[in-house]
């Protein structure tokens, strides 16, 4: 591949989490080395709950996100901040959910609104609780993943469930430093055996290797062409 397609093929698969860095360029690098370890918990902290809340609940329509359970972040973890009524819960995502060897897996800045549906909060949200809680206990990036290989291997982690997904919708997101709010998206949680077609020529399907490792989980994001408030977005 030349190196015109291979940059043009990583900035498509920036997302939040959960983004994909752009390992080969001296820009990560630099990123790398700025976010080596983690800030001060209080960076990662909204000091606003109100605002926290309604973040979160951007991350999908309000048919969705309105009746959702929002949870918000407390300095040990996430706690619960309203009760939903339809088995969806809307959080932001810190730094810290994104792939293991994520230049900005510190990055403070981060801000992910995600909507899980109801399989996704069963399965896939007891993982961000999870790593929020070593992240937050002054783990290091090696010992959070050390810490979540003994969690899977002690299945003290829920299995995925089929049909897991999430919507990331949101105007306000802060994905990364390189694709700031990116595009509106929502992802898909499936086994690693599972084929979507992602990144071929022409598809609209993305792979994210967020929770490749190590909890053996594909992330496939497809752009949505609009936001959670039903604004047309731009097309990167």
């Amino acid at each position: 591949m030349k190196p015109d397609a291979r940059r043009s093929k990583t900035c498509v698969t920036l997302s939040i989490l959960l983004a994909v860095a752009v390992a080969e360029s001296s820009p990560a690098k630099d990123l790398q080395h700025a976010y080596a370890g983690m800030a001060p918990v209080s960076e990662y902290l909204m000091g606003d709950r109100d605002a926290e809340i309604a973040l979160a609940r951007s991350a999908a329509p309000n048919a969705i996100s309105g009746e959702a359970t929002i949870l918000v972040l407390g300095s040990h973890g996430y706690v619960t901040a309203v009760e939903g009524k339809n088995g969806f819960v809307c959080m932001v995502d810190r730094s810290w959910s994104a792939q293991f060897d994520f230049p900005e897996f510190w990055n403070p800045k981060l801000r992910g609104p995600t909507c899980f549906n109801p399989q996704a909060a069963r399965s896939i949200l007891p993982i961000t609780r999870k790593r929020t809680e070593l992240a937050l206990a002054g783990q290091s990036r090696d010992q959070i993943m050390e810490g979540m290989k003994t969690a899977l291997a002690r299945k003290q982690l829920p299995p995925l469930e089929p049909g897991a997904m999430c919507y990331m919708m949101s105007k306000q997101a802060y994905l990364n430093d390189s694709a700031g709010h990116w595009m509106p998206h929502l992802m898909f949680y499936t086994p690693l055996a599972a084929n979507l077609g992602a990144d071929l020529p022409g598809s609209p399907v993305t792979l994210n290797p967020q929770f490749q490792a190590p909890e053996k989980i594909n992330v496939f994001m497809i752009p949505t062409g609009k936001w959670s408030d039903g604004t047309p977005a731009p097309v990167m």
